[in-house]
């Protein structure tokens, strides 16, 4: 069944906005779809798709764009959707788009230049190379260039992961256990979730398994004092909650009211009490303040670049810059300095980033060690041997798509001396 004429209109329209980079791709696009509630599911779907193809294939689309007919725009969003719907699912195209579509179509990929393969901005593709080498960066590019499967987190108060699974079958809905998170199902496609009994009750949250493996390597128990430092919108701070077993006290931080507000729907379903949202002006904050050498625990998910989530936001890598990365390391220096004070002696530090970069990783981890003389590093592979989950680490977490299946993630484990 073809699509709507009037689908690669919009599409032109959702694109010449986003490709703008004045802010993230997933807002100005659900903005679009509100501003036009009469495309239908199947056409907003498709728009979607169609744009994120292009963000994902940017230089490669630009180069086979340099030939067709018709304005450049419009040849990019016919590139795009024919990536996400086939082409011969394109209403209104006129026997020259179809031809050249399909031309396009015959391109062997693997025969293109390594850069418009990788479609990765110049500098970070260089700055992956010199790290990596040039066919583990094509490896890394090519996956995380592909779209990310939907990942589900089961709260524990409520149901078991082998239960959800079951019940998710009704629906149909085809999905398995995340290999590493012991809480996680992974689903193939991607089904409207909000309608389900299971998400209206709380028994499940959408988070990937990476982001749940930190839950775990925070290792927060009952009774326990624990800060979310960076809580965002509550994915992590949900899943340390369950772990708590609803008790003791956990603190979610952010200096972002909007972030926040978006938390406390998600924690009406799940059930916990034990949540305490915080909204701080910065990381200095009194309300920070207040709390030094009282936690166990805390979990600082930084700010960061967030090249490790392409596959679920490719606009990041156009977004980003050399500068934008400096900035960023300062910034996780000083939130991870600020969250450390909040430590007891013999208290737990995470420190984490879904960045694939040294300069936000290692490089923090590791200056963090040399200017705060009362912590250490414990080993990520004893982290991970005590939580039972079997992954192959030394010193830290490194999660990567085309090895793990995961985001790109990062996390150190620190602990202060007694």
């Amino acid at each position: 069944m073809r699509l709507h004429p009037a689908v690669v209109g919009a599409a032109e329209e959702v694109l010449r906005e986003v490709l703008r980079f004045t802010g993230p791709a997933d807002v100005i696009i659900s903005r679009y779809f509100r501003e036009h509630p009469k495309l239908g599911s199947r056409e907003r779907n498709a728009i979607a798709e169609g744009v994120y193809a292009v963000l994902r294939n940017k230089l490669a689309y630009a180069s086979f764009a340099e030939s067709g007919y018709g304005p450049a725009m419009r040849r990019l969003a016919l590139l795009g959707l024919a990536d996400a719907a086939g082409v011969d699912n394109l209403g209104s195209l006129s026997a020259e788009e179809t031809e050249w579509l399909q031309r396009i179509a015959q391109i062997d990929r693997a025969s293109l230049p390594v850069t418009l393969r990788a479609n990765l901005p110049q500098w970070l593709f260089d700055k992956l190379v010199a790290r990596d080498g040039e066919a583990a960066t094509l490896e890394l590019a090519d996956a995380l260039n592909r779209p990310a499967p939907l990942d589900l987190r089961v709260n524990a108060l409520k149901w078991k992961r082998e239960d959800v699974i079951a019940e998710l079958a009704k629906a149909p809905i085809v999905c398995e256990p995340t290999p590493y998170a012991p809480l996680g199902i992974r689903v193939r496609k991607k089904p409207a979730l909000q309608n389900l009994p299971l998400f209206k009750e709380g028994a499940i949250e959408v988070q990937d398994e990476g982001s749940q493996l930190l839950t775990h390597i925070l290792g927060a128990k009952r009774g326990e004092m624990v800060v979310d430092f960076c809580a965002g919108a509550g994915g992590k701070t949900l899943g340390i909650g369950a772990a708590m077993r609803n008790t003791g006290r956990l603190y979610a931080f952010d200096v972002s009211e909007k972030r926040l507000s978006k938390l406390k729907p998600r924690l009406a379903r799940s059930g916990l009490s034990n949540v305490h949202p915080v909204l701080i002006a910065h990381e200095n904050d009194a309300k920070v303040k207040r709390l030094a050498s009282k936690i166990d625990r805390v979990l600082v998910d930084a700010p960061c670049s967030g090249l490790g989530t392409l596959r679920r936001n490719p606009d990041m890598k156009w977004r980003q810059t050399p500068e934008s990365i400096v900035e960023l390391n300062a910034k996780q220096v000083s939130i991870l300095a600020s969250a450390a004070r909040l430590l007891k002696p013999g208290g737990r530090l995470v420190y984490a980033t879904c960045s694939l970069l040294d300069e936000e990783n290692e490089a923090v981890a590791q200056q963090f060690l040399a200017t705060h003389e009362g912590f250490t590093l414990v080993p990520m592979k004893d982290v991970l041997l005590e939580q039972k989950i079997a992954l192959e680490m030394q010193d830290y977490l490194k999660l990567s798509p085309h090895l793990h299946h995961t985001d790109g993630f990062f996390a150190a484990v620190f602990e202060r001396k007694k």
